[in-house]
């Protein structure tokens, strides 16, 4: 087994839940409310802007040039999302730039960033990725999830195919190995640190989506 399926082992019990939350059940349907999947999108956007900082946070940090190439091709990938994807779903709702710019970002999505920044910045560079990985690999899980079932007309298929496409698939692929790879030279305190930081940006995404389902604010 390696780490990675270590990780994913140690948090079935968050993946599961995550799998068969409301959100993405009726994200699957297509029955998921336009005004969910529009605060959803919102907020995301947000997210991937900071997500984009810790990515390149994380690899200033990597021992090697392969490292810093990979993080930073990641965090300039996050950035294209926001501006494709979330552009296209923006548009879709009428969400000017200047409402974006005024929206307020949840309490679900500032604290799941606070922790992926302070991580990133403040952790070493194992436990930086430990807390990265999920982003990838639950998004990469539940988008092919849901595209195994989804209608071909289900009104979410632009963010359906994103997320199941293969582009999305080799960035995840090369994420778990650098992973792997990072592990393979770590000692069990590092080991430890990662399996935290894993389990805990998890339920940072079960969170955030659960958030969004329920439209909470910065209040919620």
């Amino acid at each position: 087994m390696t780490f990675t399926q270590e990780l994913w082992r140690e948090t079935e019990a968050l993946q599961h839940k995550i799998r068969h939350m409301p959100f993405n059940r009726e994200l699957a349907a297509g029955t998921l409310p336009p005004e969910v999947f529009r605060g959803y999108i919102v907020q995301d956007a947000h997210y991937l802007e900071g997500f984009a900082r810790a990515l390149a946070v994380a690899a200033a940090k990597a021992p090697d040039p392969q490292g810093v190439a990979q993080l930073a091709a990641s965090a300039a990938g996050a950035i294209a999302v926001e501006r494709g994807l979330h552009d296209h779903y923006l548009g879709h709702f009428g969400v000017s730039p200047e409402a974006f710019a005024q929206a307020e970002i949840s309490a679900a999505c500032d604290h799941y960033l606070s922790f992926l920044l302070r991580t990133a910045s403040l952790g070493d560079f194992p436990e930086a990725l430990a807390a990265l990985l999920p982003c990838f690999w639950i998004y990469h899980e539940i988008g092919t999830g849901i595209a195994r079932d989804a209608a071909g007309a289900n009104p979410y298929r632009a963010w359906i195919d994103t997320y199941s496409g293969a582009a999305f698939a080799e960035s995840v692929g090369r994420m778990l190995a650098l992973v792997d790879r990072v592990a393979a030279l770590s000692d069990a305190a590092t080991h430890l640190r990662m399996h935290r930081a894993f389990a805990t940006s998890s339920w940072h995404e079960w969170h955030f989506w659960d958030s969004a389902y329920h439209m909470r604010g910065w209040a919620g």
